[in-house]
């Protein structure tokens, strides 16, 4: 009976260490979608109505180095961890080596200062919104060695390098889109078929 239950103990150990070992050594640099954490990414939702129309607008934020989402979601407010629009459905991650100064370091502290920056801006969604509020994290960052990041630049390099969080998040980034193009293809045949 003893054995036995040093037995039970072992098998209890091996299936227990692994999930200890994960917490205590996880890596930062990991995604890790239950946590919703996306170190040294670019993230994206889509925004109600207006993506459902035009798919490639939605809010965006940028990540610090442990994950922490940081989005410009309103007038003189720039969110932690809590998107204005849901939890992200495509992210973009992007190469600490590519900072500047180098290092987790500076990429947190340019995420922090364009941050604190636009606590203190007016939201306008045309000329100073979320995409810029990350396209000047990256600028502060020199990312890539440019400081010529903007929104239309941050638009098009997240759409094509995004990858989605899941299958969910591409059906709630693309389904609505193509169920309104399929209604207006549908009406538009029907009317012209009479």
């Amino acid at each position: 009976p003893g054995s036995g239950m040093t037995g039970v103990s072992l098998v209890m150990a091996d299936v227990v260490e692994p999930d200890t070992m994960k917490n205590f050594h996880g890596s930062f640099e990991r995604i890790d979608l239950d946590m919703c954490r996306f170190p040294y990414c670019i993230v994206w939702t889509p925004i109600p109505v207006l993506s459902w129309l035009l798919p490639f607008i939605g809010h965006m934020g940028i990540c610090t180095s442990s994950g922490v989402i940081r989005d410009f979601a309103g007038p003189y407010f720039v969110s932690e961890d809590n998107m204005a629009f849901g939890r992200p459905t495509k992210y973009w991650k992007l190469d600490v080596n590519k900072v500047y100064a180098s290092g987790s370091s500076a990429w947190d502290t340019a995420v922090h200062d364009a941050s604190e920056e636009y606590k203190h801006r007016m939201h306008n969604l045309c000329c100073d919104n979320c995409h810029s509020h990350v396209a000047m994290a990256l600028n502060l960052m020199r990312y890539d060695n440019s400081t010529s990041w903007n929104m239309v630049k941050l638009c098009v390099l997240s759409l094509v390098y995004s990858k989605h969080v899941s299958c969910a998040g591409f059906l709630k980034t693309w389904l609505p889109f193509f169920m309104l193009a399929g209604i207006v293809l549908t009406v538009s045949l029907a009317l012209n078929l009479r």
